[in-house]
């Protein structure tokens, strides 16, 4: 499969031979479908909390932060041009639809706006209310979206206008910024960031961001660390044509493309944080409608601090050995009710050596606690209760694309499901020693996403990682917590930016 020529492609990308054997077995094999078991409900995998029970996690937050460094961590390596699909479409055929005139209606109310104007008239001289009552909005789009404008056709998300405030303009980043200053700072008052970006993006975001961080480390009274990373070309993955075999370029070398946002947990095991919050680049809102949000940030984090010291507490005992039946019994009812792990009647038949080597374990593993939002019709990973393929059952985060959906069964659990993942994580990347995990360890690779693509014409099927939050954390122990709609403002199209909690 492999010529001469390719070991120099793959020595330069750090890939192995073994690598892209398992990659093309797996694109061979095709998309391998979980095993759903049932959907993970209030009582049964997803925790609700009471006011009471967050004003105590909250409080855990606040009286253990000092021990603690948290980092923020916000993949924001891609670009905008799908938010603006729609108006791409429009710049090529002019024809008008709902999604344009809900756009050019709310024209003023974006935070661009602006810019926009003062682009137009240096461009047509005159504003963008004669654009518009001259009926040439296809110029206006094209001003927005291309380098002859603003060029947000281009730019990544992170590098938007988001949101509007009295005499002044946020991008999406510098709402990150923000939020970091209410939860994600250290005993030192240093907020700690970290942003996976692009390389073509990099330098401009390392600009924006030392043209910004004086102003809020004022404002707010800290110092921000603030780190990046770009996507590993060891985690670009290969793809097949219609014969199975690579499909190459037309100088006869191997396509690789990337990995999807799963790639990222090599960035995150490099970063060797101890507790991580993970949020995505777009679901950010304005700060005055922040208050949800920054509470349950921090009531998630005072559950995985409260959760991971009692865990640490039993490994500290289950690696001394010697426990009797009662110590055991406490170990094994921690780790159903308050891990949400899963216990196989028949470990209880073990002897005491085993039960002790299967409960450590089953303890010494990172940790995450992930809000989940009920599900209001918005797409998205859900979380269920799964089998692997060695028939562990646990709470994972899946995907629709890993469901087969031809399985009246599987169709059937999936349609049960009532909560959808906002991609709102707060990980305990240490174990009881103090050291870092080795994330790649947690891994499930089967878990990775075959897709059909096309390029120059040719069919090709291309295979997506494990995603960051689902197969690429598959072996984590996992507590789901039910968070409020508020928490979750995604801007998936520009229109997005015309919700109440943008404006």
């Amino acid at each position: 499969m492999l010529k001469k020529e390719d070991l120099a492609q793959l020595k330069a990308r750090n890939i192995t031979e073994n690598q892209v054997e398992n990659q093309v077995a797996q694109l061979k094999r095709g998309t391998a479908f979980v095993n759903l078991k049932r959907p993970a409900l209030l009582d049964d995998g997803i925790v609700r909390l009471n006011e009471d029970e967050i004003s105590r996690l909250v409080k855990v937050f606040e009286e253990d932060r000092e021990f603690y460094r948290f980092t923020k961590f916000v993949p924001a390596s891609g670009a905008a041009s799908r938010m603006f699909k729609n108006l791409f479409s429009f710049m090529e055929d002019g024809q008008e639809n709902d999604f344009t005139d809900k756009f050019f209606n709310g024209l003023q109310h974006f935070a661009f706006y602006d810019d926009l104007n003062g682009k137009v008239k240096q461009r047509f001289g005159c504003d963008l209310n004669e654009m518009m009552s001259n009926n040439r909005k296809v110029e206006i789009v094209n001003t927005l979206l291309t380098e002859a404008g603003l060029a947000y056709g281009k730019l990544p998300k992170a590098l938007l206008k988001f949101h509007h405030y009295d005499g002044y303009d946020r991008l999406a980043l510098e709402e990150h910024l923000v939020e970091a200053a209410h939860y994600a700072t250290d005993s030192d008052d240093c907020a700690w960031l970290h942003f996976t970006v692009s390389p073509e993006h990099e330098q401009m975001f390392k600009d924006t961001v030392n043209q910004l961080k004086g102003k809020y480390e004022q404002e707010y009274g800290i110092k921000y660390e603030i780190t990046y990373s770009c996507q590993k070309p060891s985690t670009d993955t290969v793809a097949i044509d219609a014969n199975g075999d690579l499909f190459r370029e037309s100088d006869g070398s191997i396509l690789f493309r990337p990995g999807g946002h799963g790639a990222l947990i090599e960035n995150l095991n490099d970063l060797e944080e101890e507790i991580v919050f993970i949020k995505n680049i777009d679901n950010i809102v304005a700060e005055p409608k922040s208050e949800a949000t920054i509470l349950y940030k921090k009531a998630l984090a005072g559950m995985l601090i409260q959760l991971q010291q009692k865990t640490f507490e039993y490994l500290e005992m289950l690696d001394d050995g010697c426990l009797n039946d009662t110590e055991i019994n406490e170990i094994v009812a921690f780790a159903k009710d308050k891990l949400m792990i899963d216990i196989p009647d028949f470990v209880m038949d073990y002897n005491e050596i085993e039960k002790v080597d299967f409960l450590y374990n089953k303890l010494n593993r990172p940790m995450r606690v992930c809000g989940m939002v009920k599900n209001e019709g918005e797409p998205g990973g859900g979380p269920f209760w799964i089998s692997n393929l060695d028939d562990e059952i646990s709470l994972q985060i899946i995907e629709s694309s890993q469901i087969n959906h031809s399985d009246t069964q599987q169709e059937a659990i999936f349609k049960a499901s009532s909560h959808f993942n906002p991609v709102d994580l707060v990980c305990g990347c240490w174990n009881y020693k103090g050291e870092a995990f080795n994330l790649t360890d947690f891994v499930d690779p089967s878990t990775g996403f075959v897709s059909s693509k096309s390029k120059d014409g040719k069919e090709l099927k291309a295979l997506e990682l494990p995603g960051l939050w689902n197969g690429a954390m598959a072996d984590w122990i996992t507590v789901f917590v039910e968070v409020p709609i508020e928490t979750f403002n995604p801007v998936k199209t520009v229109n997005d930016l015309l919700k109440p909690m943008h404006q």
